[in-house]
């Protein structure tokens, strides 16, 4: 094979990956949202906690093996999802960092309804707090309002394992889901284990399934 027709099947190849890559971002940014407000709709309506069973799971499940995506693990309610807050702008605004944290999140909390949502963030910034700018942003997007357990005096990563783990022992959660931005892990487990919280699994931006973005995106 000469180099020009290496070259051209090189060209061949990465328009095939990126094609393919490009459709199945599209199907799961289209299919599994669909699935997932019609199970959310189904399964809780109005006044109704979240269902402790698995109606929601299962229709996701299906819908993302379709689409070739591995979703993140079901937890239940002795399990919390944790999510660590990140610095607001003056104005009390989201910075981007924080709104992809809480993406995958958003993603954790439908596949886990049973289990409690805390936000971890104190700083605040124009009369709010991280804990605050976040627990409303999850609530509009369909996390109910009592799941949600704002952590609003912690003002770094050690008093967010320091103040969750004792917002755990008030609601007898003995287990957490860690989510926070991949290059702030390692230093959130080290101090959530010094803690003494048994971390079972972590959740970034960087591995929430592709349409985490475009399911929990504002219009």
């Amino acid at each position: 094979m000469s180099d020009d027709d290496a070259t051209s099947l090189r060209e061949v190849t990465m328009d095939w990956l990126f094609t393919h890559q490009a459709l199945r971002r599209c199907a799961a940014a289209f299919v599994l949202p669909a699935a997932l407000i019609g199970a959310v709709v189904a399964a809780a309506p109005p006044g109704v906690a979240a269902p402790t069973t698995d109606p929601l799971i299962g229709v996701v499940d299906s819908v993302a093996g379709l689409a070739g995506i591995e979703l993140p693990a079901t937890y239940g309610p002795e399990t919390a999802i944790v999510v660590l807050g990140y610095g607001l702008m003056p104005d009390g605004t989201m910075r981007p960092e924080l709104g992809n944290r809480l993406h995958a999140a958003l993603v954790q909390a439908y596949m886990s309804p049973a289990s409690p949502v805390i936000v971890t963030g104190g700083n605040p910034r124009n009369g709010v707090t991280e804990a605050q700018v976040m627990a409303d942003w999850l609530n509009i997007r369909g996390v109910a309002r009592q799941r949600l357990h704002a952590e609003t005096e912690a003002g770094s990563t050690a008093q967010n394992a320091e103040f969750s783990a004792r917002m755990m022992e008030a609601l007898g959660v003995t287990k957490a889901v860690l989510i926070t931005s991949a290059d702030h892990m390692r230093r959130a487990l080290d101090n959530f284990m010094a803690a003494g919280i048994p971390v079972v699994a972590t959740m970034t931006p960087d591995v929430a399934p592709l349409w985490a973005q475009p399911y929990g995106a504002e219009k």
